[in-house]
């Protein structure tokens, strides 16, 4: 469930505002919940920014307040931002031991923890479980599932999207991320370098199965993702430039992490992310003028959902 993606050159863009479909943005804030100064960001760059989606953890925090935020924000889409790295599990340390360290927190080890994942069905069954009790926790807030995805991608790990499909499933679960930033793509904003070439080569299979899993069961997904390079640091001038460098159809999502101020938590896990930086980025006039001109049009998953 994806619109067709043609990818317009990057130094010539026109819109090609009469194909069906046009060119939808989805703007999103990973982490709500994570901290006071997040929510704040977030609710303010929905309301005067362009902001349209934001991804609750639902074991933050800062996750009640968020919550009290998205209530009163009925056109916000909220998805679950599934936490299975840099925090705390919702359930009981005795009954995911294979999933955390020693402080009580997800294992930072993703590599080893991957393996564990795909092959020891008791990890997976603990798995399972802090997953289903996320979605559980999601649904007890009372609001509408927009979309799921996973906090630093990991459900691009196929165990974890998998077990994020079948228990999404019994809540509702109609869209997710596709974490695809192409090369070029990745270029419009300013990458730079070998890396974005390496990391393109390297996620490509991984992107193709998940997207196939994705499109055998009607999950509606993004058809590309911008600012997965520039993490931490989607300023208004590289978003402008994503923005003007956008496929004539389909669907792009944009991800940002803001945050009204680097609070010390967020400098401690996020030491080098300009996290007001994209807050101010989401806000800015010349961003919606751009959107506005060029007739591109934002909303949620939801919004842009094939009924």
């Amino acid at each position: 469930m994806r619109a067709s993606n043609s990818f317009a050159s990057c130094g010539s863009v026109t819109a090609e505002v009469g194909q069906v479909g046009g060119r939808r943005v989805i703007f999103n804030a990973d982490d709500f919940g994570l901290d006071l100064a997040v929510n704040e960001a977030v609710e303010s760059a929905h309301r005067d920014g362009v902001l349209t989606t934001a991804s609750l953890m639902v074991a933050a925090p800062a996750a009640e307040d968020a919550i009290a935020r998205a209530q009163k924000l009925p056109q916000l889409g909220v998805g679950l931002h599934l936490t299975l790295v840099d925090g705390a599990p919702l359930l009981p340390p005795e009954q995911v031991p294979d999933l955390i360290d020693g402080q009580g927190r997800f294992a930072a080890d993703l590599w080893r923890r991957g393996l564990r994942y795909f092959f020891l069905p008791r990890v997976r069954k603990q798995l399972a479980a802090e997953i289903h009790a996320q979605f559980v926790a999601f649904a007890a807030t009372g609001l509408a599932l927009d979309h799921a995805n996973a906090h630093k991608h990991l459900h691009l790990h196929p165990t974890v999207l998998t077990l994020m499909l079948d228990v999404g499933a019994e809540f509702g679960l109609r869209a997710v991320r596709l974490p695809w930033e192409p090369l070029q793509a990745a270029r419009c904003g300013g990458a730079k370098g070998l890396a974005p070439a390496l990391w393109s080569f390297f996620l490509y299979p991984w992107l193709a199965r998940m997207r196939r899993q994705l499109d055998r069961r009607q999950v509606m997904h993004n058809d590309l993702l911008y600012g997965l390079d520039a993490t931490g640091h989607m300023d208004e001038t590289r978003l402008l430039r994503m923005l003007h460098c956008l496929p004539a159809t389909g669907i792009a999502e944009i991800y940002f992490h803001p945050a009204t101020t680097q609070t010390f938590a967020l400098h401690t896990l996020m030491p080098e992310y300009e996290q007001h930086v994209e807050w101010t980025a989401l806000m800015s006039p010349r961003v919606k003028d751009y959107l506005r001109n060029q007739d591109i049009v934002k909303g949620t998953f939801g919004d842009f959902a094939v009924r």
